[in-house]
């Protein structure tokens, strides 16, 4: 009968002492890379004693020894592979398929359904489920110089440094495929846990590895039970699983292990408490050079990457292309759409449509993770279009983030930064987008972010930190937000930003409207419209005019300070002035701001006044008053010898006497009219009457059109007036878009802002005396 127990020869002694001093371990150590409760069997191998066959062989494998050197006297007819000798391909294959067959249902109960946030019913991964890619190399581990960053437009912003325009993306099977040892590593709420369901229901399908036998393990529940037995054992948690299936004879997986035959797929290196880390990873590596055949996933939060495993290469779920986002809200809508499946079409036809329009580009930079996506779905479901008030979407986003998604999912985080409560997180997180917005920063570096939080926690506490404690919890928060929460990200090495510009703007209005008192209120107001030109800063005045209880006090800041643009020059005054005296001649319902708008677009930029932004729809004057216009810009043009030219203005003549209400203005254009030779006459005629008639023709049409409907002055603006000019348009526009964005202004302050708009400083000076 083979003997239960081994031990260790007096020469394969002091083979075995050499094997661990180069390994620098304690047998504390040793004892738990071989999973053992005690650190006795250790002393005993190397006492010479009696060590459990097994524990004997596992110990010499650790140290890299061939047990049947070492041992005393060992039994001929003992193979290592006694229980579980390596079968037949044949055979295997056998096995395989049986194990397969026998672990079906439970891998699709484990793996074929999702529980997407706020939805009651689960839904099955198939029909929801998107393909990811997968980025080679990952963006945080390159070295860059901040400088190269500090100009990347804002549209661009959150797509840097996911790849999208670096680097070649490859689907996530081909990954898998590619390399035997993966560590898929993302972002919260890219799609980790999901893309390994998905290979798991895959492969128990057929349809990927079906010569492998999957089998899932979610970390987090593997660290809590080996906790409790304090024996972190991947091969014996596997054994649990299979026993689960009707499958308890122990040879079954070590045969199926020693083959090679098994994808092992490990959810949520992330998820594991910290004094669990070490030895789930310890374990995972143990495991995967002993078992180094079969096929290994495991996913990761990209913050918590510095957990090495050796043998496993690192990539990265890249964010969702456009063509994904449609397929994704085209399953979603056909999924939860409750009449039918056109209908469902219809409505993903809609979001999608809605989503590409210019006004929710900040929706776009959001949804290309699954997550994201899905509240945008979620919400689009209900109201039918994107909420009007972004803000309540980011403040759902920011919940979900900040521990809404975890707690949704049971996952428990260490809460290494002092217990700050959720009015913490979001007051830290606040002043930090504030103070990096300002500064006109969307990248900063590491030590710069590390001493905003600092100051945070000093601030905390009456008890003065020493500096080097407080860097070590600066840097421990830091590294939290980004792991934890996803909001911070560390986009090449040293260099971090908040992980979507849409929450550093949300963040910064935020501190805006949460000031402590009136006096930081006011002074917070007044420091954001000194941004009234930058454009960078209108997403933080359309969040901030939303946010605040009231509105009123920046929306009459904001006029103020617009009016000042253009106070002190008195060309620019008279223009103004112009528009204005202009804009009184108009016999329309039409509110005369909206008049004065089209008249200074129409004087600078004929082609777009009538689709200007401030005007809304155009009176019979101000559309006799656009044709009349685009008559002197075609007379203006130098074609006085070109037949088919003082035809075409002989046609406009006509086409706008039909509109002319005016009984001077109508001879004075017919008797213009009348002067144009018939178009019946040869060319020859038409070019001898443009030579000596046309230029004084032209002219007097012009001075016709100043008396009668007093346009086309011809005002020359410098190239630094035309560049105030457009910034006070531009001013005007955000300052209308507040008041129209849901904010709360009180009806007098918003008809007095509408009535007075580009009016010049003397008419508001004299509205005041009234």
């Amino acid at each position: 009968m083979v003997k239960r127990s081994l031990q260790v020869s007096l020469t394969g002694i002091q083979e075995a002492k050499r094997a661990f001093a180069r390994k620098g371990w304690t047998q504390d150590n040793l004892a738990a890379e071989v999973n053992l409760k005690t650190r006795q069997p250790i002393w005993r191998f190397f006492s010479g004693r009696p060590v459990e066959r097994h524990t004997f062989i596992e110990i010499c494998s650790v140290l890299s020894l061939n047990w049947r050197e070492i041992a005393t006297n060992p039994p001929a007819e003992f193979d290592e592979g006694e229980e579980f000798t390596q079968p037949s391909v044949q055979d295997i294959d056998t096995l395989v398929q049986k194990v397969r067959s026998q672990r079906f249902e439970k891998i699709q109960d484990q793996c074929g359904i999702l529980q997407l946030l706020d939805i009651s019913r689960p839904v099955a991964i198939d029909n929801i489920y998107i393909d990811v890619n997968i980025l080679e190399e990952i963006a945080s581990l390159q070295y860059l110089e901040i400088t190269k960053l500090q100009n990347i437009d804002p549209k661009e912003f959150d797509r840097f440094g996911l790849g999208e325009a670096h680097q070649n993306q490859i689907p996530g099977t081909q990954a898998v495929e590619t390399y035997s040892k993966l560590r898929v590593l993302g972002k919260p709420g890219v799609g980790k846990t999901t893309f390994l369901q998905h290979l798991a229901i895959q492969c128990n399908q057929g349809a990927f590895a079906a010569n492998q036998v999957p089998i899932f393990i979610t970390l987090r529940n593997f660290a809590q039970e080996s906790k409790l037995t304090n024996e972190f054992s991947l091969l014996k948690y596997i054994r649990q699983e299979f026993h689960t299936s009707k499958i308890s004879e122990p040879s079954v997986i070590e045969t199926l292990l020693s083959a090679g035959r098994v994808l092992l797929l490990l959810d949520g290196m992330d998820e594991v408490l910290n004094q669990q880390s070490n030895a789930v990873l310890s374990e995972i590596r143990r495991f995967s050079e002993k078992y180094h055949k079969n096929q290994l996933v495991a996913t990761c939060r990209t913050a918590v990457q510095k957990f090495r495993l050796r043998g496993f290469t690192d990539v990265e779920i890249a964010p969702f292309t456009l063509q994904q986002i449609r397929a994704f809200a085209q399953k979603w809508f056909v999924v939860f759409t409750k009449t039918n499946t056109q209908d469902g079409l219809a409505q993903s036809v809609q979001f999608i449509q809605k989503l590409e329009l210019d006004e929710n580009w900040e929706f776009r930079q959001l949804v290309v993770t699954p997550l994201f996506l899905h509240l945008a779905c979620w919400v689009f479901h209900g109201q039918e279009k994107f909420p009007t008030k972004r803000t309540d979407f980011y403040k759902q986003g920011l919940d979900l983030v900040l521990g809404k998604w975890d707690e949704a999912r049971g996952i428990e985080r260490d809460d290494v930064y002092r217990g700050f409560l959720l009015p913490q997180k979001l007051k830290l997180l606040s002043q930090i987008a504030a103070a990096t917005f300002e500064q006109g920063q969307y990248f900063f570096e590491q030590r710069i972010i590390e001493q905003y939080i600092g100051d945070y926690i000093q601030n905390l506490t009456d008890v003065p930190m020493d500096a080097e404690e407080l860097q070590i919890e600066s840097e421990a928060a830091l590294k939290a937000i980004e792991a934890q929460h996803g909001l911070l990200a560390e986009r090449a090495r040293g260099i971090f930003s908040f992980s979507y510009l849409a929450f550093q703007e949300y963040l910064t209005a935020r501190k805006i409207v949460a000031s402590h008192n009136l006096q930081a209120f006011e002074q917070a107001l007044g420091g954001l419209v000194t941004h009234i030109t930058d454009p960078h800063w209108r997403e933080i005045f359309l969040l901030t005019a939303t946010m605040l209880r009231s509105a009123d006090e920046l929306v009459l800041l904001m006029k103020q300070q617009i009016d000042t643009l253009v106070a002190q020059d008195p060309y620019l005054q008279e223009f103004l002035t112009w528009a204005s005296q202009k804009s009184r001649t108009i016999p329309t319902q039409t509110k005369h701001a909206t008049i004065r708008a089209f008249y200074l677009a129409l004087s600078r930029t004929p082609h777009i006044a009538s689709h200007f932004a401030l005007a809304s729809s155009l009176d019979q004057g101000m559309f006799l008053d656009v044709a009349l216009d685009d008559l002197l810009l075609e007379c203006a043009i130098d074609g006085n010898q070109n037949f088919a030219h003082i035809h075409a203005c002989g046609e406009a003549m006509s086409n706008i006497l039909g509109i002319v209400l005016d009984v001077g203005l109508y001879k004075s254009l017919q008797q213009l009219s009348d002067q144009l030779p018939n178009y019946r006459q040869s060319e020859e005629r038409f070019g001898q009457w443009g030579q000596t008639n046309y230029s004084a023709w032209a002219e007097q049409l012009k001075i016709t059109v100043i008396n009668y409907r007093n346009i086309n002055h011809e005002w020359q603006f410098s190239p630094e007036q035309q560049q105030v000019l457009q910034r006070y348009y531009d001013a005007n526009q955000l300052l209308l878009d507040c008041l129209h964005s849901n904010s709360e202004v009180t009806a007098a302050i918003r008809q007095e802002i509408e009535a007075t708009l580009l009016l010049p400083i003397k008419e508001l000076e004299d509205r005041e005396w009234q």
